[in-house]
């Protein structure tokens, strides 16, 4: 219990900081990438810990497939942030996160589009 709510509690101090990096460079507009370094740049501001462009490996039967998947973030070592900058929201990006948890054994996601004029209707939890 105690886990689950530490990572809802980072959760939201993720969000918060996104909603930060929206007000300042708006949306939408900006690249993927420049949404990923301002949000991980805020959360060091904020004293959060984050790894950006994480390389998780794949393996079949035992063996690593050639290129591996990068976790735009992953915030603490416990919650995989998935950032997008496009207006449209596709069931493609919740299930690309959802693979990243499985693969990863971690419990807890945000997907985080910064192309939507309002944050918070671009904002989605996964839990696996």
């Amino acid at each position: 219990m105690e886990l689950i709510q530490s990572q809802e509690t980072l959760a939201q101090e993720v969000v918060d900081a996104a909603h930060e990096v929206h007000r300042i460079l708006g949306g939408p507009g900006l690249l993927e990438t420049i949404y990923e370094s301002a949000l991980s740049h805020e959360l060091k501001l904020r004293g959060i810990m984050s790894k950006r462009q994480l390389p998780v490996s794949v393996l079949y039967k035992s063996e690593e497939v050639r290129d591996p998947l990068f976790l735009d973030l992953l915030v603490e070592d416990t919650l995989i942030i998935e950032i997008k900058a496009t207006g449209k929201d596709y069931p493609m990006y919740r299930a690309q996160l959802a693979t990243y948890l499985r693969l990863t054994h971690h419990s807890m996601g945000l997907l985080i589009n910064f192309g939507k004029e309002s944050l918070s209707e671009g904002i989605t939890y996964i839990v696996a």
